[in-house]
Parts: C-alpha cells; sequence; structure tokens
C-alpha cells in the first residue's frame, strides 16, 4: 500500500497545538455555544432553567457536567424545527433521520454551518490519506441521509473530484470503478465487501484496481474486518464517524498513518464518555456511552447528546485531540443494518398499521452469511388468514420496510403460536451472528 502520512504543511496548526490552546478554545466557544441555546432554543432554556444552570455558570469545561443530557426522544418532542437557533429562513439546508415513531430527528444547518462541515469532512478525509485532486467514488446515500451530501462537500472543499455514485446498482458501480481509476471510495464497509464479490464475479482482480484508500462509516466494523479489505484490495481501509445530531459524517476520523481509532474533531465537538446507567462522567480510558457537544454549530447547537454508542477515550497520537476506540456496540436495542438504522418499533408499527393479515408476535433475527449481515423478520400470521393472504402479507412487509427505513429484509410469516412469548420484556432481536 502506498504511502499516504502527511507532509510538512499538510496539517491545520489546531491539529498538533498544545493541550493549553485547545482547551482554552474550547472553553470559549463552549460559553458562546451555551449562551446561544439558552437564548435562543426555548428547550435548552427550560432545560438549563429546570437544572438550575445559568449559561455564566458555565466558567471552564468540568462545568459541562452540570448541564442536562440530550437525547433522541427530545429532537422528536420538538419536531419538525423546534431545536433551532435561528429563524427557519437563516437554514440554508435541512437534513433528517427516521425515527422509531416514524416522526423523522430533523437537523439544520446556516451557511457557515455548511462551510464548518465542509471543513471538518475536508480535514477527515485528508487525515485518512485522501489529497488534493484525488477521485472521489462517493457510495454513501445522497438525500436526507447526511453521509452522501456531506462527504461530497468535504471532498469538494479539499480539492477532490467526486463521483456522486450514491448506493445500489453494484454492478455499475464496479464498472465505474474500473472505467474512472477512483483512488479513494467512501462507503460502509459491509457494502464494500458487496463491491468486492461483485468484482469477482465480473473477473476483475480487487487488488489490481486504483483504489489507494477506503473510508468507511455509518455501521460498527472491526479491525478484523479491516485486515480482510486491506488484504482483499490492497488498499487503506480507514474509520470515519459522524451522527446527523450532532452535524453528520466528520466528527471524527482515524489517521492513516497510525489506524489506531478516530481522532474527535474537538475544536468543533467536545466528547465525554459517561456511565448508560447513571450518567455519571467516566475517566479517559473507562468504556461507556458518548456524549457529544457541540462548540461551533449556529442553526442547531446541541448540548451533551447522548449518541448511546459504547467506546472509550483514549490520548492522542498522530494529533493533540483525544481518540475514540472502536465503536463495542450501542446502550439501546438499535439495529445498524448495512449502515442503516433500524429500531424493532419501526416494524411494529408497520404490521400493526399496514398489514393486517400479520399479528404483533414478531422479532427480528440478526444472521451473517460471509461478512455480510442480514436481517429475517420472523412475524405470526393472524389465525384466519388464508394463505394467499399470509403470503401477500409477507411480500407487503418486506415492501414497506424498504420503502420507509431503506433496507432489504426478509420476512417469514409463521403458524401462531410459533414465536417464543415472554412473560417480561419481548426479546425482539436475536443475534444469531457468530462473533466476529
Amino acid at each position: 500500500m502506498e504511502d499516504l502520512s502527511p507532509r510538512p504543511g499538510d496539517l491545520e496548526p489546531i491539529e498538533t497545538a498544545s493541550l493549553d490552546e485547545l482547551r482554552g478554545l474550547q472553553t470559549a466557544r463552549l460559553r458562546a455555544t451555551v449562551a446561544h441555546a439558552h437564548a435562543h432554543v426555548p428547550h435548552y432554556r427550560r432545560a438549563l432553567d429546570a437544572a438550575g444552570v445559568h449559561p455564566d455558570d458555565v466558567r471552564e469545561l468540568a462545568d459541562l457536567a452540570r448541564l442536562p443530557f440530550t437525547t433522541k426522544a427530545d429532537l422528536r418532542e420538538t419536531y419538525p424545527f423546534g431545536m433551532f437557533a435561528v429563524p427557519r429562513a437563516e437554514v440554508a439546508r435541512i437534513h433528517a433521520s427516521s425515527g422509531t415513531t416514524g416522526r423523522p430527528t430533523v437537523v439544520g444547518y446556516t451557511a457557515g454551518d455548511l462551510d464548518v462541515w465542509a471543513d471538518v469532512v475536508a480535514r477527515s478525509l485528508r487525515a485518512a490519506g485522501a489529497r488534493r485532486g484525488h477521485l472521489l467514488h462517493n457510495a454513501y446515500g445522497y438525500g436526507l441521509f447526511t453521509g452522501g451530501l456531506g462527504v461530497h462537500a468535504g471532498a469538494e472543499r479539499l480539492g477532490m473530484t467526486v463521483v456522486p455514485v450514491s448506493g445500489g446498482m453494484t454492478e455499475r458501480q464496479v464498472q465505474l470503478i474500473v472505467d474512472f481509476a477512483p483512488d479513494v471510495i467512501t462507503v460502509t464497509p459491509s457494502y464494500l465487501l458487496a463491491l468486492v464479490e461483485e468484482m469477482e464475479r465480473q473477473g476483475v482482480d480487487p487488488r489490481a484496481t486504483s483504489l489507494k484508500v477506503g473510508v468507511f462509516g455509518a455501521e460498527p466494523w472491526t479491525d478484523d474486518m479491516r485486515r480482510e479489505i486491506e488484504e482483499r484490495l490492497d488498499m487503506h481501509a480507514v474509520d470515519i464517524y459522524g451522527l446527523s445530531e450532532v452535524i453528520g459524517p466528520g466528527v471524527a476520523s482515524e489517521c492513516v498513518e497510525t489506524k489506531d481509532g478516530p481522532t474527535i474533531w474537538e475544536d468543533h465537538f467536545y466528547p465525554e464518555v459517561v456511565d448508560p446507567v447513571t450518567g455519571a462522567v467516566l475517566p479517559d480510558g473507562e468504556e461507556g456511552e458518548l456524549v457529544l457537544t457541540s462548540l461551533t454549530k449556529q442553526a442547531m447547537p446541541v448540548l451533551r447528546y447522548r449518541t448511546r454508542d459504547l467506546t472509550r477515550l483514549l490520548p492522542g497520537t498522530a494529533r493533540t485531540m483525544r481518540r475514540m476506540a472502536k465503536i463495542t456496540g450501542r446502550s439501546d436495542d438499535m439495529i445498524i443494518l448495512r449502515g442503516v438504522n433500524l429500531f424493532p418499533t419501526q416494524i411494529e408499527e408497520l404490521i400493526l398499521g399496514q398489514v393486517p393479515a400479520l399479528s404483533p408476535h414478531f422479532q427480528c433475527r440478526l444472521e451473517r452469511t460471509g461478512t455480510l449481515d442480514s436481517l429475517t423478520v420472523v412475524v405470526e400470521h393472524r389465525a384466519d388468514a388464508s394463505p394467499g393472504a399470509v403470503a401477500a402479507a409477507a411480500d407487503e412487509l418486506r415492501r414497506l420496510v424498504k420503502a420507509s427505513i431503506g433496507v432489504s429484509v426478509t420476512v417469514d410469516a409463521v403458524a401462531p403460536g410459533a414465536v417464543e412469548r415472554s412473560m417480561g420484556k419481548m426479546r425482539r432481536i436475536v443475534d444469531a451472528r457468530p462473533p466476529r
């Protein structure tokens, strides 16, 4: 693999600034963000007032622990624009993600926010090994999902040439990789392996392609997956992290010269790790739930957002800023399937609301064939449903999941009583995947 370590002058000064300089900048930005949120977002004004915290009380970074958390439920309860800190007319772009109730979580950006977003994604891509003039094959989805457009703008900011392929059309994607000879690909790791399999089916040697770097995110992946990707494609496999509620991709990125966990761009996003149960802040190095506070967002600042991602904070290596360890799981029951977030309650809503031949007794069964995860919804049909109606209902549920959530699943409609019952909480998720 080509050595893509940064050259002298590549890095921004803040990336290698002293800890004192970084902490000073964070403190000033945190105080401004809390004041901005309190003044312009009714939710934050109520939450801070209820906690007995005034913006003037936030004098240093340790004071952040006095602020209440923000959760996905808060974003849903203020749907659609209740978390905006600027008039809607000043919002240049809106993104959204699907939620468990069918009501999406909405995020907004001023023109200045879009500039910051492009900057942090450009920084992330450069850290991953991308360079000005490189050709990027961007296979993240475009639309309300932040992945495609977020990476696109950052790549252009870096000076790359972007091919906005988006997802799907696997055969065509392979053809474009062969014909256009991209240097970098941005995609989920699981779909990258699907592309590799299609390359092999077409007689294309994956190790002989032009790809130098793969920047992978939107779903958890392991170092074992990294090794397989790098071996099969003879390229660097680098992790990028982000979430829509905080900004999108570009919150953190691995550095290609170390590949030891994503560096969090702490000049824009302040990280904490807390105990998922008590909410107590944990010291660096201990595993818990990642909590993020935006430091520069104007349209929609977020204070202590609970990501539900489980990780550890680690000292900086290639950069001054801290790193986060690989995500080990989530503190809730969300399923991430091929980069799409899916909750069992979304399946339940579709069954109960739109497929009357099926009952609410169901389970989501996760399996793995080769390197790809798959999901089967095992659901009981109603006792009075005819065989024809059962088959049609299974097809309809499969179609609805694809249309409303954006991921393909298998639906197995079984006889009444076939799904296990529980006296307590229903075991909605059956994870039959072998450990990696």
